[in-house]
């Protein structure tokens, strides 16, 4: 199923849904947020890396768009966006079934997408996602973070993404096992709820097949960088 049809699918089961909600007590809503716009510091190029997402639905039941971009030099050197149906299935939980589409590097990849995201005991907010794509390939993405409350305002937050996969993809730069790492340490102070400014540190590291990859192509296998960002909802 093309990625176009998965968002289809997902915008008829919201209408669907919909039809059940309840009406004042269960509204309609559209949410925007930029959980990373942000500039980081490396050795070469600094790259423009977006994280965002856009979500509509009712309490229960979403339909979301998420987008991760990283462009380096004026060039977009990754692209991945996933349209996703969203219900939840415990108070703070939700699942989440759709398409993710990679369309840097090339060749473009297409992806069925199983996640479940949510608060674990101490306010971690987790999410882990199983990715199923064509000729056998898998994936799977652990995420985790935690804010650190100074004040209302303040608030530090360490967060770790890990990415693993079930085969070799030498055209996308990508081996099996696990294959990269990313480690992040932000410190934001809220201006208004909406709107956070933050600087922080990242640390990216690949692995195994990965890093082979990497190297060959004259990529660096690890990395440190100082990072400046906003993070924002609307």
């Amino acid at each position: 199923m093309s990625y176009r049809s998965v968002l289809l699918v997902c915008f008829l089961i919201l209408v669907a849904t919909g039809s059940h909600a309840g009406g004042k007590d269960d509204p309609f809503l559209i949410m925007g947020k930029l959980d990373q716009l942000e500039v980081r510091d490396t050795e070469g190029d600094d790259p423009l890396v977006l994280e965002g997402a856009v979500w509509a639905g009712y309490d229960l039941n979403k339909v979301w768009l998420k987008a991760d971009v990283e462009r380096v030099d004026s060039e977009t050197e990754e692209l991945e966006l996933q349209a996703l149906y969203g219900r939840a299935i415990a108070p703070f939980w939700d699942i989440q079934l759709g398409a993710r589409k990679d369309l840097e590097p090339k060749p473009s990849r297409e992806w069925g997408v199983i996640a479940l995201r949510g608060l674990a005991p101490y306010l971690f907010d987790v999410g882990a996602s199983l990715f199923i794509g064509g000729a056998g390939r898998t994936a799977l993405r652990l995420e985790a973070e935690y804010e650190m409350r100074f004040t209302q305002k303040l608030v530090l937050v360490p967060e770790i993404e890990l990415n693993a996969y079930g085969h070799n993809d030498r055209q996308t730069g990508v081996g099996s096992g696990l294959a990269d790492t990313d480690l992040g340490l932000r410190l934001r102070y809220a201006i208004r709820r909406e709107f956070a400014p933050y600087v922080g540190l990242n640390w990216q590291k690949k692995y195994g097949n990965s890093a082979d990859f990497a190297s060959a192509a004259g990529h660096d296998v690890e990395d440190t960088q100082l990072v400046l960002g906003i993070r924002a909802w609307f």
